[in-house]
């Protein structure tokens, strides 16, 4: 599966039990993951990616969102802190799609 390098700013979204971090892909990524997936999503519609932000790597999933209308990815509060990041910092991501 193909690369994908982007800019993208963190932001809280808060629930009733908790706050996560999320960066929202860019509408052309995420079309290109969306016409790459083949077979059966995950729940919810996730794809699972490799992840690189800084000097962190990691396996997740991104999820549509129908608000953002795009698909976001979650950042733990562990790579904020290893990365020395923030919400409204801008960060540089690499996703890479797992099959």
């Amino acid at each position: 599966m193909a690369e994908h390098t982007f800019e993208a700013t963190l932001y809280r979204w808060e629930a009733q039990s908790a706050a996560w971090t999320f960066v929202d892909l860019p509408f052309d990524v995420a079309d290109e993951i969306e016409d790459a997936q083949q077979g059966p999503r995950r729940g919810f519609g996730a794809v699972k990616v490799d992840v690189a932000l800084g000097g962190s790597r990691w396996r997740t999933s991104i999820f549509p969102s129908k608000e953002r209308k795009t698909f976001v990815l979650p950042v733990k509060q562990a790579i904020l802190r290893a990365e020395a990041i923030a919400n409204g910092d801008r960060v540089t991501v690499t996703v890479t799609p797992v099959s």
